[in-house]
């Protein structure tokens, strides 16, 4: 698609963008006119129509087109998932009736009442869905005949050029024609040509290849620590000619980390991450910890001034038993417990330390001599963990993630990848607590808190915080 045409698309695509809008405003007047206000449809278009209002209409027209450029419904997505952008015209559409309201308040629009927004929310947010998925539909079927294509040039023949073009080839509805690769003969090359992919151009003769073809875009796919001279060179080399360049993101051959380019004033850099650090699932899920574990208190403490009076009637010493734990990337906190053993069970640690019965850096006794009566009740039934919800009231913890550790224990980590468990908040419960807890050996124990990081989802929390009432009732692996 030359320049102009895509212009000229672009442009109708903006303009349908508009009329949609307007059109969403005009459908939600009449519906809550006539069916909520239960004016007759003569009556309301003999309605007369303030030319104030009119400038107000067309304000907001271009505001929601500057909303819809600032959430990049005009850019390329050719790249983009189906998913990403439609959730950015459910955030534009969502801001744009935002404003709207903040308008209808300023200059007392009479017609924008609460259902109309509502009103209006919902049916421009579906027009422009349903519109964003015919304009994909179109475009994948133009692209499948061979029109609107643009042709790839991909700089390197490693593996990860390789594994690239193959996921571009296996996805033909984007739009790209691989030209070939560039590269110099090299000890893996042998291992490239078996892949059935040719060789465009030397890397030498790359400015002539660029003359003389049609390139649209460059990957540079090469070693960045080896060829960092030469891949500098290249870009500069697409700068000058304004051809478009993309890098391939992990750089490090990284096996389990994704990546996200942020931008800090006018700074781009790539972001590595293996758990999910921020976000509004984040947010939700720290509102739903704090929420939940304040109503499982007000429900529960009955049964913790209970187990209080139990605990002091039977044993001396605190009701409560603190320790400093490992958290959130190792920062430490002083967790809450009810006392289930006597106040010199720490001192006899070391002398039970021949009974471990768990393997790993963890110790554990299924009869520990230490547990006092009422403790062994609170340790079966989980009623000891009970005061660590103050812990998720607190932030130190959620009530879903790894469990914390003692400092004792983690000093005793003695492989690396096993500390990846604490990149994300500790918790309650998690996957190893619904799978059998003190019966699982610890390695198996580690790889379920990874599998938890590396899975994670609200819905994930929520099933877990399902299993753990009846692993609680039947008392699964409990010590």
């Amino acid at each position: 698609m030359t320049n102009l045409r895509r212009k000229i698309l672009l442009d109708a695509v903006k303009l349908f963008d508009m009329a949609i809008m307007v059109l969403a405003f005009g459908l939600a007047t009449v519906l809550v006119w006539n069916v909520i206000y239960t004016v007759s449809l003569p009556d309301f278009l003999s309605m007369r129509v303030k030319v104030g209002n009119l400038f107000i209409v067309l304000g907001l027209i271009g505001l929601w087109h500057a909303l819809f450029s600032c959430f990049g419904l005009y850019a390329s997505r050719r790249l983009s998932s189906r998913r990403a952008e439609l959730t950015d015209v459910v955030k534009a559409t969502s801001c744009g009736t935002v404003f709207l309201s903040i308008a209808a308040l300023l200059f007392h629009i009479r017609m924008a009442s609460y259902p109309f927004v509502i009103v209006f929310w919902g049916l421009s947010t579906v027009m422009l869905v349903c519109s964003r998925l015919l304009l994909r539909t179109l475009l994948t079927r133009t692209r499948l005949r061979g029109r609107n294509l643009r042709h790839m040039l991909i700089i390197g023949t490693n593996e990860r050029a390789v594994q690239f073009a193959d996921k571009i080839q296996a996805s033909p509805e984007l739009g790209y024609r691989i030209m070939g690769f560039a590269d110099r003969e090299w000890s893996g090359f042998n291992q490239f040509r078996d892949h059935g992919y040719s060789l465009a151009c030397n890397l030498d003769d790359l400015p002539g290849f660029f003359r003389k073809n049609v390139v649209d875009e460059v990957v540079i796919a090469l070693p960045l620590r080896s060829f960092h001279d030469d891949a500098s060179r290249f870009a500069a080399l697409c700068e000058e000619q304004g051809i478009i360049f993309r890098v391939l993101s992990n750089i490090f051959n990284l096996k389990l980390a994704r990546s996200r380019v942020e931008e800090l004033e006018g700074d781009a850099w790539i972001t590595h991450y293996t758990a999910v650090t921020e976000g509004w699932q984040l947010l939700v899920k720290r509102i739903l910890d704090f929420s939940l574990a304040l109503v499982a208190l007000i429900f529960v403490s009955p049964v913790m001034l209970l187990v209080a009076l139990l605990i002091k009637l039977t044993s001396p010493g605190p009701v409560l038993f603190t320790q400093k734990r490992i958290g959130h990337n190792k920062r430490r906190f002083v967790i809450y417990k009810f006392r289930t053993m006597g106040v010199d069970a720490e001192s006899k640690m070391q002398d039970l330390a021949h009974l471990n019965e768990v393997t790993g850096p963890v110790f554990k006794i299924k009869n520990d001599p230490r547990i006092t009566r009422v403790g062994k009740f609170l340790r079966k039934t989980s009623i000891d963990e009970l005061p660590q919800l103050f812990n998720v009231l607190k932030g130190d913890m959620s009530l879903v993630g790894p469990r914390p550790l003692p400092v004792r224990d983690y000093e005793g980590f003695s492989v690396d990848r096993h500390r990846r468990r604490f990149s994300v908040r500790t918790g309650i419960t998690c996957l190893w607590q619904v799978n059998g807890r003190n019966d699982i050996p610890f390695d198996m124990w580690m790889e379920l808190d990874m599998q938890y990081i590396d899975q994670w989802s609200l819905l994930l929390d929520l099933k877990i915080l399902a299993r753990t009432i009846p692993t609680i009732l039947r008392g699964t692996g409990a010590a």
